[in-house]
């Protein structure tokens, strides 16, 4: 088997209709969401979906009183304001010596007095999120990120701001006003936030809204990233899951296509040697040295500093330490197994890297490697024992059952 010039993924996105379309756009086909919306325009779909599968006011009060989560996984917001962390965390006890843990009483006192309680990065801390926001994430080839917004009655938690990434807004439970304007400063990348917009957010707010409406529990807004909005709790309690999508941009292509030019003129002498003695300022060699430069652009391949940020800016699926060494410890033929989720795998040559590493297989493996990237279960027989160990030690495939 010839594997010089071969180049593969895992898929890792559902065959047939995904998230996107089955959850949270009502049955708008993908490629419909994709032409016309995506990165384009604001999306209200109403009752896209039944969210207590994946949220409750159950679940904001476990994971602040029995969790044990500690700062940054929680904020605290109050009229267009951040409240400073020290008002909402205190030491963890007898046995566990650390003093920024979340204080369930002081963010009792802090809800009570109208403060937004803002649980961040819940594809790490609650189950059903994680398996939604990963499904999200595979399906749209973007990183996803995940908050709660849980308001008081009648309270905003924040002013009219925009983010520098896509959001899906879940309304999951009572009801939430959002008030939409359209962007200030189109398409901003992650340093340009709308503080530095200050002013131009503040003088746009006062316009005619593109959308005015209240989001109630199954509802779902789209908003790309640069889109002005702000939001109030109507007459009860206000939980929603805003699903931030880390939108890759073609500046970032670009970034990464400027660095590998600049590593491959490392290796140029003539690039590395020094300018003339006595040069009040880079002169002809300005020109040289950009000739130089737009030839590295032009030959450089920015794919594998691409894919290995793509791979850093996320994580594969869990797994349990003690179920992987149950799957190792009692291995046999019949013993199925699959590859690990979101690994952002990919197979050149003999070479497959992951998010958890890269390992070098010989031409006898391959075949079986390859057979893996598409996610179906495989019996460690047919891919050969000793393989399925290797890779099963190494954190790329798992138990069928985990």
């Amino acid at each position: 088997m010839t594997t010089s010039r071969t180049e593969l993924k895992d898929s890792g996105a559902t065959a047939g209709a995904g998230v996107l379309e089955t959850r949270l756009t009502g049955g708008l086909p993908r490629e419909r969401f994709a032409r016309d919306i995506w990165a384009r325009t604001a999306l209200l779909t109403r009752g896209a979906s039944d969210f207590s599968d994946l949220f409750s006011s159950a679940a904001v009060d476990e994971l602040i009183s029995r969790r044990g989560l500690r700062t940054p996984f929680l904020r605290v917001a109050k009229n267009g304001s951040t409240l400073h962390e020290s008002s909402f965390t205190s030491s963890a006890g007898v046995g566990a010596t650390i003093s920024d843990q979340l204080d369930d009483t002081a963010l009792w006192r802090e809800f009570a007095d109208g403060s937004t309680l803002v649980l961040q990065a819940l594809q790490r801390t609650w189950g059903p999120v994680a398996e939604l926001s990963a499904g999200l994430s595979a399906e749209l080839g973007h990183p996803v990120q995940a908050n709660a917004y849980v308001t008081p009655p009648q309270n905003r938690g924040f002013d009219d701001h925009y983010d520098v990434h896509d959001v899906f807004v879940l309304q999951i439970e009572g009801t939430k006003r959002w008030i939409i304007h359209s962007p200030v400063h189109p398409d901003p990348l992650r340093d340009q936030p709308w503080t530095d917009r200050r002013s131009a957010v503040a003088e746009a707010a006062k316009d005619e809204p593109r959308i005015d409406t209240v989001l109630e529990p199954g509802d779902v807004l789209y908003l790309p990233r640069g889109w002005l909005h702000a939001a109030e709790a109507q007459g009860a309690v206000s939980i929603h899951l805003t699903l931030g999508v880390h939108s890759w941009t073609r500046y970032a292509l670009a970034e990464q296509l400027a660095r590998s030019a600049l590593a491959a003129l490392r290796d140029d002498p003539w690039t590395r040697g020094t300018l003339p003695l006595g040069a009040d300022g880079p002169g002809g060699e300005l020109d040289m040295v950009r000739q130089r430069l737009v030839a590295a652009v032009t030959e450089t391949d920015p794919g594998p500093l691409f894919h290995r940020e793509r791979r850093r800016q996320g994580r594969p699926a869990p797994l349990g330490p003690l179920a992987q060494h149950k799957a190792v410890d009692g291995l046999r033929p019949d013993s199925p197994v699959r590859l690990r989720a979101a690994l952002e795998a990919r197979l050149v040559g003999g070479r497959l890297t992951t998010r958890v590493g890269w390992l070098d297989f010989t031409e006898n493996d391959l075949p079986s490697v390859v057979s893996l990237l598409d996610g179906e279960v495989r019996t460690a027989g047919d891919l050969g024992v000793a393989l399925v160990e290797r890779l099963l030690r190494a954190g790329v495939l798992l138990p069928a059952g985990q």
